[in-house]
């Protein structure tokens, strides 16, 4: 590791310490390179996901899931975040060691600003740095969106997802403002810890870029879990009382209010490059705040790259990490590897049980001009799958849609027990060009979720066939 000095002159500067610039900053400087990664918070090692994204909150949606009728929601909430915290502390460590432990790698904490296009200013607890670097990494992540709602933003009962994991105590009500990803992971981890879960969407429907048949499997298991779940709801002004909020909302034509003692913004998340001095750099942003990029992630300056969240790319972890390949190959590489290289990028969310997907749902088939079949089967009537049985989840749906002529899957949606992993097998498939009378027919491990593929593939419920 290098000492601290008020300047340094290195290799590669990563700004921001997220999945995607870490993984350069540490094969960089096993290469020998000298390295610099700034980040802001001594909280936040690692990014996001480890600290106050993907693994927090799918540590509580396991610890939600295994709490038992007889178990005391506050007690048993406590106990859980207690044991989350002590996971991202893990994580946290190791994320830092793991960096600044290597010999041409120094971590610095502190807030980064740029004041030209090789030199960023990180004022640390110690007093400032000056970094200068060949190259540099944008690697910030994102923040959670508040809603432009009177009231919201001021009021002493508004909880952003990061705040809602590391309180203790179990929110008696909770209101969701948002009915995405987020919101909806929320609110079924929260309901399952015993809370009273209202939901608050916008839109006509939650799940909507779902097919039909889809979204109201998903919504049912939600409604039967206790979540209440408004949708075309304008929610016009959140008031504060002694001991609860007030939330007012519009909902078909008439204006409502439901009590709560936390109201979880759940709007999404927002690039974070304010107090960066991106100006000073000569570095551009889209109109929504990101740090724009060409397919090779390089922004208006060819040395300075942005990865992850910050890009406006989708606000995945393992973008990030595809990111760090691009960047890498950029850097030591062939220069070729490009963001639009990537094919049949699932995604997850995570609900009880999970709902993923990948390619097109059969809506989206049928519009882009694909004469397809649908294959589909309920998780409970799937003979071959009996270990949705074994571990007491029978609740979803898997379908697969196909090119009726190629036999090729251009999508699958699977709403079932380690749907997360199985979604991944069948993006590799569709990658590989495997067709789906070979995933169908494929020798599998037994008792496992993923024979279900034996069967669905197999039953046809549509066919645009004659």
């Amino acid at each position: 590791m290098q000492s601290v000095e008020n300047s340094l002159r290195v290799d590669i500067l990563v700004v921001g310490f997220g999945k995607g610039g870490k993984a350069v900053a540490g094969v960089m400087a096993r290469l020998g390179k000298r390295v610099v990664v700034v980040e802001r918070s001594d909280q936040m090692y690692g990014g996001t996901c480890p600290n106050v994204g993907c693994v927090p909150t799918k540590a509580l949606v396991h610890e939600s899931n295994n709490r038992r009728p007889s178990d005391v929601p506050q007690e048993w909430y406590e106990r859980a975040v207690g044991e989350v915290n002590e996971i991202t502390t893990l994580f946290r460590k190791g994320n830092f060691d793991g960096v600044n432990g290597l010999e041409t790698a120094t971590v610095l904490t502190g807030h980064a600003e740029f004041t030209d296009e090789h030199t960023v200013r990180v004022d640390t607890a110690v007093g400032p740095v000056a970094v200068t670097a060949a190259h540099i990494l944008i690697n910030t992540g994102s923040t959670p969106v508040i809603p432009d709602i009177p009231g919201l933003r001021d009021s002493k009962y508004l909880v952003t997802s990061t705040d809602l994991i590391h309180r203790t105590e179990l929110p008696t009500r909770l209101a969701v403002v948002g009915g995405g990803y987020l919101g909806i992971e929320f609110a079924a981890i929260y309901r399952r810890f015993g809370a009273e879960v209202t939901l608050f969407e916008t839109t006509s429907a939650i799940f909507d870029r779902e097919d039909d048949d889809i979204a109201a499997v998903a919504e049912k298991i939600l409604v039967d879990e206790g979540i209440q779940i408004v949708t075309g709801a304008n929610v016009t002004e959140v008031r504060d009382g002694p001991a609860e909020a007030t939330v007012l909302y519009m909902h078909d034509g008439r204006e409502h209010s439901l009590t709560a003692d936390a109201v979880l913004a759940a709007a999404g998340r927002t690039p974070a490059t304010e107090g960066l001095g991106l100006a000073a750099a000569g570095v551009r942003t889209t109109a929504r705040g990101a740090v724009e990029v060409d397919e090779y992630l390089r922004t208006s300056q060819r040395h300075i790259f942005a990865l992850g969240d910050v890009n406006g790319g989708p606000q995945f972890t393992y973008i990030s990490l595809d990111d760090s390949r691009i960047v890498l190959d950029q850097l030591v590489g062939e220069g070729k590897r490009m963001t639009t290289d990537r094919v049949a990028v699932p995604r997850t969310l995570f609900m009880s049980p999970p709902l993923a997907n990948v390619g097109l749902t059969e809506k989206e088939a049928r519009d882009a001009g694909y004469r397809i079949k649908v294959a589909g089967q309920p998780v409970a009537d799937i003979i071959s799958m009996p270990r949705a049985y074994v571990v007491h989840e029978t609740r979803g749906v898997m379908k697969f849609v196909i090119d009726l002529e190629t036999d090729e899957i251009l999508g699958a949606t699977l709403l079932s027990v380690d749907a997360q992993e199985l979604v991944n097998v069948v993006a590799l498939a569709m990658r590989n060009g495997i067709r789906a009378s070979q995933l169908r027919d494929a020798v599998y491990t037994h008792p496992s979720s993923t024979e279900a593929f034996n069967d669905v593939i197999g039953a046809v419920i549509r066919t645009d066939e004659g």
